[in-house]
């Protein structure tokens, strides 16, 4: 793929990833939006469930149940417009804790931490030295997702919603960034010797990681 298209397709998924907080942020704080608000919150899911379904072994039993799912939602719009705030905040603190669950359960069981995974994806096999290092990187996830889930669930039940909003849509990506980064400079701290790869390896790992 050349570099235009790689560009050209981050780019997209920035603006698109941006335009989605900022439109969020503004239905989330003015009046009268609850219309917009429950859409754009029930679109990521939405969207979720038909990809899951038109993926399925059984399509078209799949297919069903999510026009099911559908039509109970539109059965009980006036409702969820008056909670689609809810929605927002089910979908933020929701993605927090399935990762921090995602990353935790690798701990456990005599399982390969995630970290450790990702770093065999790209290094190819590990010193004891650097698999305790993964080991501990994934717990520093566990830790910080699980911030992220409390931080959220607190500002949502104990702070403004505009307060909250700006949480979720603003400073989520930029800290979950800030710990790639932080992660970055503590490993060529304490292993110079590593061949340290791009950050962006570690996401390409991730997205690549078949079930497990």
């Amino acid at each position: 793929m050349s570099r235009v298209v790689r560009f050209a397709r981050w780019a997209a998924i920035i603006a698109l990833a941006v335009g989605y907080a900022l439109i969020a942020h503004y239905t989330n704080t003015t009046v009268q939006t609850e219309t917009l608000g429950t859409m754009l919150a029930l679109a990521p899911l939405v969207l979720a469930a038909l990809l899951m379904a038109w993926h399925a072994r059984n399509r078209t039993a799949a297919l069903a149940l999510f026009a099911i799912g559908c039509t109970a939602l539109i059965t009980t719009w006036a409702t969820l417009e008056q909670n689609f705030s809810r929605i927002y905040w089910i979908e933020h603190a929701g993605t927090q804790l399935i990762l921090c669950l995602t990353f935790g359960r690798t701990l456990t069981g005599g399982r390969e931490p995630l970290c450790t995974y990702f770093a065999r994806m790209v290094h190819g096999s590990l010193t004891p030295v650097l698999a305790h290092y993964t080991r501990q990187v994934t717990a520093a996830w566990v830790a910080f997702f699980g911030l992220m889930t409390a931080v959220s669930t607190t500002l949502f039940f104990n702070a403004s919603i505009e307060t909250w909003s700006m949480f979720a849509n603003f400073f989520t990506a930029p800290l979950i960034g800030g710990m790639f980064v932080a992660e970055y400079l503590v490993r060529r701290s304490l292993h110079p010797d590593m061949e340290h790869a791009h950050i962006l390896d570690a996401v390409k790992a991730f997205w690549k990681m078949p079930a497990r």
